[in-house]
């Protein structure tokens, strides 16, 4: 993906007005850009506006809003200066002498040329009717103006901040057909991350030319698009943050899982019986020669729902969790409890395979949604992270073998029925046939490895 390739003119939000003239002046100033001698040029400030989506672009796939690319487009026309000595687009424009500018579109290259990007916070609201008045205020240097909205006015309320510039006239100052609406705690991280850029610039430089809001927005406007940018990724990482994974059961899915293998179960079990805030799921202790202790926790009902399990077996302690964050906490847990006991041999945090969640800059906090994950996408993360565990199985020392590696103990005949015995424990004890019924590896490759005779299900 390339966000800024060739993104669209700019062009009317819906329910802001656009004067006609203005709106063919625009028109006019995205023809001149087009031309064969400028289109360099013109990619390469595209491409400055909306840079950090290129390089989102490497692992998420986030593409600029409308909103941005017109924005993106006015900083094209009005802040523009080209780097191989072109005039700027409204200089061209004006000097434009084969071409025939109506007297009614000339007037707007002046205040348009002066305009620059600006954080307009909106202080109120007038009329019930069209034109909706809105007074504004920037964030920068607290200047105040009025503008009249149309129906986008009616969309918008106080508090909010608007993304825009202002093209200011003699008698009135106008909106320039496009305003990205955000959230007052968002608008504030803008500002703050322009506002540090700034203030790394001047110390860069040594000189404090950049003091002055107005003249930085007008030659760096394109920082606050870049700050809009940071600031929908943010968002985004959130959201996904708040994503709860569901089962098709309804139950918080435990997609993060570390396994451990070990020497001691009496030990261990000892130990997790000890800890105050797992208790044993008797239900499940009840299976074959395992031990099971959950963590619960009270869903939005109020009911107490599982979010960590650890399962303990004779040769492996077993540790799901609803995130990577309680995985971590759990694992700080039975590194000062248990010690050498235990083995790491791996784990995994990938998230299922989702849509990303939507981002929507006028909330101050994105909400908590849950995401019901199919059984085949549990099953293949499950088979991956198993996979990964045995990939180098027969090579790794095992503590139930005293050590030493299964492919050096399986040479000596003593011990081939052990290693064979330890393999026939970890498929009875296969994770992912516990969760979903089927197994997450196929043993016989293990046996394989190791010369042992295969056994048929």
């Amino acid at each position: 993906m390339k966000p800024a390739s060739d993104p669209p003119a700019a062009r009317p939000e819906a329910g802001i007005a656009l004067d006609p003239s203005l709106a063919s002046l625009l028109a006019r100033l995205e023809r001149t850009a087009q031309e064969p001698g400028f289109l360099t040029q013109r990619a390469a400030a595209l491409g400055q506006a909306l840079r950090p989506y290129a390089e989102y672009a490497r692992v998420l796939p986030i593409a600029p809003l409308p909103e941005e690319q017109a924005l993106a487009h006015l900083y094209l026309y009005a802040d523009y200066f080209p780097t191989d000595g072109q005039l700027s687009l409204v200089e061209q424009v004006r000097d434009m002498i084969e071409v025939h500018v109506p007297q009614e579109e000339r007037v707007w290259l002046d205040p348009l040329r002066h305009s620059y990007m600006d954080l307009l916070e909106i202080v109120s609201a007038a009329g019930n009717g069209s034109p909706e008045i809105l007074a504004l205020r920037s964030l920068g240097d607290r200047k105040e103006f009025t503008v009249e909205a149309g129906p986008f006015g009616r969309a918008v309320k106080p508090g909010q901040v608007l993304l825009t510039r202002l093209i200011r006239l003699p008698d009135r100052s106008v909106l320039p057909g496009v305003a990205l609406a955000l959230s007052a705690m968002v608008a504030r991280s803008i500002y703050g991350g322009a506002d540090e850029w700034r203030r790394a610039m001047e110390a860069q430089s040594g000189t404090f030319a950049l003091g002055d809001w107005q003249e930085f927005a007008k030659g760096y406007g394109h920082i606050l698009l870049w700050q809009v940018a940071q600031a929908r990724l943010g968002t985004l990482m959130l959201a996904d943050e708040r994503l709860q994974y569901r089962t098709v059961r309804g139950e918080p899915l435990l997609y993060a899982v570390a396994l451990y293998d070990h020497h001691d179960y009496r030990f261990l079990a000892e130990q997790l019986a000890e800890q105050p805030d797992l208790r044993p799921d008797e239900r499940a202790s009840r299976a074959d020669s395992r031990a099971v202790w959950v963590l619960q926790e009270p869903d939005d009902q109020g009911h107490a729902a599982v979010v960590a399990r650890l399962t303990l077996t004779p040769t492996q302690l077993v540790v799901e969790a609803d995130a990577k964050a309680r995985l971590d906490s759990l694992k700080h847990v039975l590194a000062s409890t248990c010690g050498f006991s235990l083995h790491f041999r791996g784990e995994s945090t990938q998230a299922p395979n989702h849509e990303l969640p939507a981002m929507d800059l006028l909330m101050e906090t994105p909400p908590a949604r849950s995401l019901v994950v199919p059984l085949e996408e549990e099953r293949r993360l499950l088979n991956d992270f198993l996979e990964s565990i045995y990939l180098e199985w027969a090579e790794r020392p095992a503590p139930a073998l005293g050590g030493q590696t299964p492919r050096h103990a399986a040479t000596n005949q003593q011990q081939r029925e052990q290693v064979a015995a330890l393999i026939d424990q970890l498929e009875r004890e296969d994770l992912a046939h516990r969760r979903t019924g089927k197994p997450g590896y196929d043993y016989n490759r293990l046996r394989a490895h190791l010369g042992l005779p295969e056994v048929r299900a």
